[in-house]
This record gives C-alpha cells, structure tokens and sequence, in this order.
C-alpha cells in the first residue's frame, strides 16, 4: 500500500509540474511582445487564458481554428503552438456572403501572418467548401475552437454543415471549444443581429451528435443590452453607430458571450 500511495504521490506531482509548465507557456504566447498592441487591450473582454485553459489547450495536441477573422485568437495560438506543427485554421476557399468584406480580411489575414511567420509561427490550412464543409475531416483534430462564428453559420442556413463537419474531423473524445454572443432566453427569435440563444445552440450542436460537458461565465458580460438596432456590432470594437453614442457602447465593453465546452462521444 505504502508503494502505491508513493506511486499515486508521485503521479500528482509530475501532473502539476506539466500543468504549471503547459500554463507558464501559454502566459508566454498570451504576453507575447509581437501581439498586436490594438489586440492586447481587449484581452480584458476576450480572458484568453481562462478561455484557453477551460477548452483543455494542450501543446501535444492537434488543434484547428475555424475562421479566425483577422486573427486575434490566431496570434496566442501559433505563438502557443509554435513549432509543434500541429496548428491549423479552416477559412472560407470561396465566400458565399459577405464577399468583399470576407475576402478582404482574409488576405489580410495571410498576409500579415505569413510576414511574421517568425514571430508567431507556421500555420497550415485547411479550407472550407462552398457548403460550409471542410474539405479534409477524417478524424484528426483534438481540439476545434470557434469564436464568435456560430452566427454567421446560423444565418447562412448551413450551420448543420460545417458542424457536421468538425465532429468529423475530431478524434473520438476530442473537444470543441465554442464562444458566442448570446441572446436573452426571452428573445423572439433563437439568433438575431449576432446573438444566438445559449439553450437553442447547445442542442443545435447536441443534435450533430456532440455532448456538452461544461459550460462557463468567463467571457459574460451583465452591462450588455443586447436590443441595439444594429445588433452586435454596436459594442465594441465595430462600434457600427459610429460617433453616435460611442461612449455610451465604450461603456459596456464587448458583447455577453456564452463560453462552451462539447466532446465527441
């Protein structure tokens, strides 16, 4: 017995010594001085290291970012993930909405990461079809994470594809992390103007076959209105009103968000 409890001893220290070295790391990509200065000052709103650490990031695993937008995420996670080769992001091979805009910040997007390829590290691309499918989804990945896009897939009326999709390409076990603008549960309607009901996306996701095994209030946000005439993108950092009321949406920082954790049966 005593050889066991020595052993079980042993076993708890060599997991803590890994976890505070996995957490010290991902301080490291977190504090990285090449972060975008504009990028950093919304960590406040964004918590990337309670988010990362809740979704379970590990630097072991194989790990996609759906559509990262300009790359807030992309810059902690390739900095994380750096040299691993084990990072990858799905974009958009031909957008079906929103063209110009999507296209646009996309090439912005690979332009300023293949330029600071150095700094933050390599990533590799898998896209998305035309269908809101991915084009390679053999079961792969450990952890898929999505911010602030299940909207978007809400309102092309193929949300189901692009899920479907990603459960695919996640090894059995494997966890998707998703964070999203969440509407009140008295809204009319499940998604509107960027806010989607929590309990309508959790079984939105659940019906793909996922299970929802925690959820958190790291990412929430009380002040949030959420009635705005342009939705959203009201808040900060769209500020979609322009000057017109702009201290009074500064006030309220970024949009409440729902912060939720799924595995793959």
């Amino acid at each position: 017995m005593k050889v066991f409890a020595r052993y079980i001893l042993f076993c708890v220290i060599i997991f803590n010594f890994n976890t505070s070295k996995s957490n010290d790391a991902l301080k490291a990509a977190i504090n990285n001085k090449y972060r975008n200065d504009k990028n950093i000052t919304r960590d406040v709103y964004r918590n990337p290291y309670e988010t990362l650490s809740f979704f379970g990031l590990e630097k072991n695993m194989k790990v996609l970012e759906i559509v990262p937008g300009r790359g807030w995420y992309t810059e902690i996670l390739s900095s994380y993930m750096k040299e691993t080769n084990n990072f990858y992001v799905a974009t958009y091979k031909e957008p079906q909405y929103a063209i110009d805009i999507i296209t646009k910040i996309q090439n912005e997007f690979y332009e300023y990461f293949d330029k600071n390829q150095k700094k933050f590290g390599k990533i590799k691309t898998i896209f998305i079809d035309k269908n809101l499918k991915l084009e390679s989804d053999i079961e792969y990945f450990d952890l898929v994470l999505t911010f602030r896009n299940t909207h978007n897939f809400l309102d092309q009326k193929k949300s189901e594809n692009i899920l479907k999709s990603i459960y695919n390409s996640l090894k059995k076990g494997g966890v998707l992390g998703v964070v999203q603008h969440r509407a009140n549960e008295s809204a009319k309607k499940d998604f509107e103007k960027g806010y989607v009901k929590e309990e309508y996306l959790i079984k939105h996701i659940e019906k793909i076959g996922f299970q929802l095994v925690d959820k958190s209030e790291i990412n929430a946000n009380p002040k949030d209105l959420k009635n705005y005439t342009k939705g959203v993108w009201s808040l900060p950092p769209r500020y979609a009103n322009g000057d017109k009321n702009k201290s009074f949406f500064k006030s309220i920082g970024e949009s409440d968000r729902m912060t939720l954790k799924f595995k793959k049966k």
